[in-house]
């Protein structure tokens, strides 16, 4: 009996935390931030995997990419260094970038006016991509590479054209995305212990 009002007791607090709106939900920067890091996964790059999530004013998702070699050009024959003593066994003449793919990877008639939340500050050639696509805003998680001639001139052109850019620190430093987290059990009614019936939904 005494087992029984444990029972009971656990599952009116369970019934009392599950009828309220959970609190630790995330926040749309870090929604967004998160789904530009998971893209990033689908890259086969050894060294930088790069992703973008590009987002239109209405909070919805219209375009996702990562960093990776043009359709049809197989990954296991191409480069993949950045160093080498000839540029054409480097992966710089061929890469796509994740910004690029985010623009053409689109699902909307086009990416005007919409936000892309980036891993990396744009280089000067995706900065190009997101000026002549209409993007307005830009939020990254890294500047690592602020002093590279090539950031120094993304920073020039997104400057002059208006495009605004802002460094994006998470609420959350880290998201666990957990498979299993669906099957975890949720506690059961008062109702349902009291029928007796001890499965979890």
């Amino acid at each position: 009996m005494e087992k029984f009002a444990e029972s009971l007791k656990d599952c009116k607090l369970n019934k009392e935390l599950t009828s309220k709106k959970r609190n630790d939900y995330l926040e749309w920067p870090d929604y967004f931030m998160a789904i530009a890091f998971l893209s990033a996964q689908r890259s086969k790059d050894p060294r930088t995997q790069v992703g973008a999530c590009i987002v239109n004013e209405e909070k919805k998702i219209v375009g996702i990419g990562y960093n990776g070699m043009p359709v049809g050009c197989h990954d296991d024959k191409m480069p993949w260094g950045r160093e080498s003593d000839n540029v054409l066994n480097t992966k710089q003449l061929y890469v796509c970038h994740a910004e690029l793919n985010a623009v053409l990877n689109k699902n909307s008639a086009d990416v005007k006016n919409c936000s892309i939340y980036v891993a990396l500050f744009p280089c000067n050639e995706c900065a190009k991509v997101v000026i002549q696509s209409g993007i307005k805003e830009v939020i990254y998680y890294s500047d690592k590479y602020h002093d590279k001639p090539e950031f120094v001139a993304s920073r020039r052109m997104l400057d002059m054209s208006g495009v605004k850019y802002r460094q994006y620190i998470p609420k959350k430093q880290q998201i666990t995305i957990d498979f299993t987290a669906i099957e975890v059990m949720t506690g059961n009614s008062v109702e349902e212990v009291l029928n007796g019936d001890h499965t979890h939904k």
